[in-house]
């Protein structure tokens, strides 16, 4: 039988409206290989249309990511250009995958469950949420091997402080879990035993809301940001008008006014 490269580096799981995409390359420590963000691309764009309402990122073995695949990168040097067509070709494939996880109309959770490194942590950085087991371990050590960690500097310096992600991509040096929650990285660090069900109890949590509402607000809320502030109190209200015609709203403030549990239009 004939396995897509999905399947291969990918696995998927339902449960419930909860959609698990499993990074599996746990060999290579899940690097993102141009096969593996490929791979990735694909089941974000696939779920954007399915009938999940959340979607969980994990993956399998000691690492979560280990960043870029340098073997391969490396392998392209011999390449007339010396690889500059190859690695521009990476790094846009790359920053399209991230941007598309900001911009996918469905939440989007990070399970980290061991190292997250380089394009590694921009990935956990990218995504909307993320729980981190108290054993796992972030960085953006490309300093340390002359290759400055520039593009997963976007995505860190929009989750934490200028001078918190200044340290982390001047000195390279690894951050605990609990580091990370406390500078905003992560939103929890658990127990290793209770990372998969803390993980899972967040996602259907968020999957059980009104499916467009969340649509509506998660892409305001990466919309505003980018804009001043008199801008984005005129696009966040013109956002709340659309929000207040939709069904969603009509049934749920009802169901408020009237005490009862609503009931959400598909």
């Amino acid at each position: 039988m004939n396995i897509s490269v999905s399947e291969e580096l990918v696995a998927k799981s339902h449960a419930d409206a909860v959609l698990r995409l499993t990074m599996n390359r746990a060999a290579a420590r899940n690097a993102l290989s141009t096969a593996m963000m490929t791979a990735l691309q694909r089941a974000l764009d696939g779920a954007a249309e399915d009938d999940s309402r959340a979607i969980l990122l994990a993956a399998e073995g000691s690492a979560f990511c280990a960043g870029h695949d340098l073997k391969e990168m490396t392998a392209l040097r011999s390449e007339p250009d010396r690889g500059r067509a190859a690695f521009e070709a990476i790094f846009a494939q790359c920053s399209k995958l991230m941007q598309t996880i900001v911009r996918h109309p469905k939440p989007v959770i990070a399970q980290v469950q061991g190292i997250a490194t380089a394009a590694g942590c921009q990935l956990v950085a990218s995504c909307d949420l993320a729980i981190a087991s108290e054993t796992a371990y972030f960085a953006t050590p490309g300093v340390n091997i002359g290759l400055f960690c520039s593009t997963p500097m976007v995505a860190l310096s929009r989750n934490v402080s200028r001078k918190e992600a200044m340290e982390m991509l001047l000195t390279g040096e690894m951050i605990s879990a609990e580091r990370a929650r406390e500078i905003g990285l992560v939103n929890r660090a658990v127990p290793a035993a209770q990372l998969e069900s803390e993980t899972m109890q967040l996602a259907q949590l968020i999957a059980s809301k009104p499916r467009a509402t969340v649509k509506i607000g998660k892409e305001a809320f990466y919309r505003q940001l980018e804009m001043s502030l008199s801008d984005a109190y005129d696009y966040a209200s013109r956002a709340m008008t659309e929000n207040m015609l939709h069904a969603e709203s009509t049934e749920g403030i009802c169901a408020f006014l009237e005490k009862r549990e609503p009931q959400w239009p598909e």
